[in-house]
């Protein structure tokens, strides 16, 4: 099994490791501390040296942060995690504030009136974040060692696994094509290099692959990137040795100890990009400048090689889904729990011989687990599926061809009218996306209502944004485009979304529909297609469950988009199911 199931946070934790670090915070003179879910990277993910949010805390959420002051504690995160912060954390000891509602620059001077000295790992913030930060009264922020390392007595050793190389049939272009585009870019910003510390840009741009990080197939790694098109890839050179060959005279790989040293001899006017640079690189280059990241929307741009290996990946994800969900509705065990829901579906994946990983922690939530927007059930929240509810389902896995993400929300028994209400809104809402035609210049903001429609009509609302991007055998979670009502960044062709609007009632259920999509020039109604309008593709064909739909509440253009996919499911998984299998689903796709 890729997934566990064991307690990895628990609340009680809290109070000593609380006051060990006040103690040092203490000695160093400092009256608070900043300690981020980031880690050096920046990413959502992180390994578990850096799991410094959930070691303090208990809190093991992908977003958030925390502030240790003498005398009290909070934890900021988002509506995602509202139910699960509340739970994993001790309430004597963190309040729970409610970000980005509350903003740090809000909660940080009513908690400390009288001003004081806040530290911060450098390595942990962006300088983005710092300006937030130093804007702040009568605050001064100060750099430091962190707190929570000298603390962390049993603090897990870094990550050094070996990269991998990534085939350039999969990629659609070779590392020396994309090295030589993004220096291009470098020089057109006016800059003489790009200092990065994203390991998903650095893995797109080289082709290559790695395993620091579970779920993701990331190396972590810094990089210089300069205008010639030439590389400095800064990482253990143990884990470069493998892709010596693959990498090229274009790289250079230098090791991770010598950071400092190299960003300080950088030429001037080296590139960085504030929103992710930490504070510690930017401040060791000379005379910077600031440039919006050159690899972030060449990367979000799946080349056809890309999609095509996606749309591979997907089929195959697909049929393993059918089997699971036939699994679950015609052969669980009547006393089936949410950890044996997580087992069977990552059984399914694992006999298509092709999975790598699962993309990320399985959802599998039963009646009110499936209210925690990101929940991962455990040995001690596991529970028997509830009856005459619902589960929520949201899973995916890591081919080498491409990474899937899909939700699924299944019945259990005989949910009440007023569940599968609640579903039929949240479906109009996906299928509104899917469906939807927009001209160039579009962000995610503008599509983000189409979701959320059917539900506010109905005063009704969910906490998350509508979509996030997908990479190709990369991060799940991928920028710089969003659905979401916060992203501003044009969509353009090849670019992979998720579509999964939602709902969620506490303590009673929870509701998700999800497909992927990736975006493409829009047919004309009279045929071909129209280069001034975009439209989505979607790669995921799973069954969405019609016991659930009240047809009542769809249009007859809602109803001709439902049957259609399920037409569609019908037919590009028909030679990849057994009989059996293929008896089930064209049950469950039957006509509405």
């Amino acid at each position: 099994m890729f997934q566990t199931f064991d307690v990895t946070a628990r609340p009680d934790a809290a109070p000593p490791r609380v006051a060990a670090l006040r103690a040092w915070m203490k000695k160093a003179g400092l009256d608070a501390f900043l300690v981020p879910r980031a880690d050096a990277h920046q990413g959502e993910y992180v390994a578990p040296c850096d799991e410094r949010l959930a070691w303090i805390s208990g809190f093991t959420g992908s977003a958030g942060f925390a502030v240790i002051l003498a005398d009290r504690a909070a934890v900021f995160t988002d509506g995602r995690y509202t139910v699960q912060v509340a739970a994993q954390t001790d309430p004597a000891t963190f309040e729970v504030v409610d970000w980005p509602t509350t903003r740090l620059a809000d909660w940080l001077p009513q908690a400390m009136p009288d001003g004081g000295r806040l530290g911060f790992d450098p390595m942990l913030h962006s300088v983005a974040e710092l300006e937030k930060i130093r804007a702040l009264p009568r605050i001064e922020a100060v750099a430091a060692t962190n707190g929570v390392d000298t603390v962390w007595t049993d603090r897990p050793a870094p990550p050094s696994a070996p990269m991998s190389a990534y085939p350039v049939e999969l990629a659609g272009r070779t590392a020396q094509d994309k090295r030589t585009e993004i220096g291009a870019a470098i020089a057109e910003a006016g800059a003489s290099s790009f200092v990065t510390n994203q390991p998903d840009a650095i893995a797109w741009l080289l082709n290559i692959r790695g395993a620091d990080i579970a779920r993701t197939p990331i190396a972590q790694a810094f990089a210089a990137i300069h205008a010639g098109g030439t590389v400095d890839l800064i990482c253990d050179p143990a884990k470069a040795a493998p892709v010596a060959d693959h990498l090229g005279d274009g790289v250079r790989v230098v090791p991770a100890g010598s950071l400092m040293d190299l960003l300080a001899d950088l030429p001037a006017r080296a590139g960085y990009d504030p929103t992710t640079c930490p504070v510690a690189m930017f401040e060791a280059l000379e005379d910077p400048v600031a440039i919006s990241d050159p690899l972030a929307l060449p990367k979000a741009r799946k080349t056809d090689a890309e999609i095509a290996a996606t749309v591979e990946a997907h089929l195959r994800d697909g049929a393993a889904m059918v089997r699971f969900l036939r699994w679950l509705d015609e052969g669980r065990p009547g006393d089936a729990t949410e950890i044996d829901v997580v087992r069977a579906l990552e059984g399914f994946r694992r006999d298509t011989n092709a999975l790598r990983d699962i993309s990320f922690e399985t959802i599998a939530g039963s009646g009110p687990n499936g209210a925690i927007v990101h929940y991962r059930v455990n040995e001690e929240s596991n529970r028997t599926l509830d009856r005459d509810s619902v589960l929520l389902v949201d899973s995916g896995g890591q081919y080498l061809d491409g990474t899937t993400d899909v939700t699924r929300t299944v019945p259990l028994g005989q949910p009440p009218r007023d569940i599968a209400h609640a579903f039929t809104r949240v479906l109009q809402g996906m299928i509104a996306v899917s469906r939807a035609r927009f001209p160039i210049g579009v962000a995610g903001a503008h599509l983000d209502a189409l979701a959320r429609a059917p539900l506010w009509a109905e005063h009704r609302d969910y906490d998350h944004g509508t979509g996030h991007g997908v990479g190709v055998y990369l991060g799940v979670h991928e920028g710089p485009a969003r659905i979401s009502r916060a992203s501003q960044v044009p969509l353009a062709p090849g670019m992979i979304l998720s579509n999964e609007p939602g709902y969620y009632r506490a303590g009673e259920y929870g509701i998700r529909i999800e497909n992927l999509v990736v975006v493409r020039a829009a047919e004309r109604p009279d045929g071909g297609d129209d280069r001034r309008m975009l439209s989505f593709r979607t790669l995921t064909w799973v069954p969405i469950d019609r016991r659930l739909i009240l047809r009542e509440l769809l249009s007859p253009d809602e109803l001709a988009w439902i049957d259609a996919y399920h037409a569609g499911v019908v037919e590009r998984l028909s030679d990849r199911l057994d009989e059996g299998d293929m008896a089930w689903l064209t049950r469950m796709c039957a006509p509405l």
